[in-house]
């Protein structure tokens, strides 16, 4: 992302964001409901329009038809056809994207479904729909795999299990993008972005964040940086600087 800007109305959603996600790496897309995680991986993956700026992914501009196979995406609702069996969902989605069809019993064990491949999609639970999201993404082996808030709903054990899976699939080459609102998740990712009000708050590793902000973990590391931001925009008489710009 290069100056990426995203208004909605006339309401900024994201301000001029500058940012950067690599292969081989999870990235944590990080910030409280609002802050733009949402619209980000919209614009990520294409279906975003934008005020401002651009948007590169593997090489060609976001939303390039040749990057339809090659992105995963599970949104925050799932998105899958309720009306027919788990298997039919992903024989479909294999079918569109031009997976092999081996691929399906493996997404399936990759996301703890054994045994529910014939039940039909809208009778299951929230956590079991949002895990056959998840399989449909990544039928296709996909080199970008964005994830919105995907552990929502998951119990402990198959919240880690998923985590696994999606350090697996880092290590694979692929490029995750994890988003979440839940700061203890952000320990797991190699990467962090920290977003608030549609701007980058803070960009690095776990480890560079908390010791920017001095903090012993990342939520206080978050308020820290929050408290920063607000300090610096505010003058010695108190008035904040971009009022002082409109003077």
């Amino acid at each position: 992302m290069d100056g990426l800007t995203v208004v909605r109305g006339r309401v900024p959603v994201l301000s001029d964001l500058t940012c950067a996600m690599f292969p081989g790496r999870v990235t944590g897309l990080l910030g409280p409901s609002g802050a733009g995680k949402t619209t980000l991986m919209r614009a990520i993956v294409g279906t975003q329009k934008f005020a401002g700026g651009r948007v590169t992914v593997l090489g060609e501009t976001a939303g390039s038809a040749s990057l339809r196979r090659r992105i995963g995406y599970v949104t925050q609702a799932p998105s899958i056809y309720r009306d027919v069996s788990v298997l039919d969902n992903l024989r479909y989605f294999a079918r569109v994207i031009g997976a092999p069809t081996s691929r399906i019993s493996e997404v399936v064990a990759a996301v703890g479904l054994e045994g529910y491949e014939r039940r039909l999609a809208g009778s299951l639970s929230g956590g079991q729909t949002s895990r056959v999201s998840l399989a449909c993404a990544l039928v296709g082996s996909p080199d970008v795999l964005v994830l919105d808030e995907p552990t929502v709903g998951q119990d402990p054990v198959l919240r880690e299990e998923l985590w696994d899976r999606l350090r697996a699939r880092a290590a694979g080459g692929a490029c995750v993008l994890v988003s979440s609102h839940v700061m203890d998740e952000a320990e797991r990712c190699d990467d962090i972005l920290l977003l608030r009000d549609g701007a980058l708050l803070a960009a690095g590793t776990p480890h560079e964040i908390r010791s920017r902000a001095g903090a012993e973990n990342l939520d206080a590391a978050f308020l820290a940086l929050i408290r920063e931001e607000s300090d610096g925009a505010r003058a010695p008489d108190g008035s904040r600087s971009d009022e002082r710009g409109a003077r």
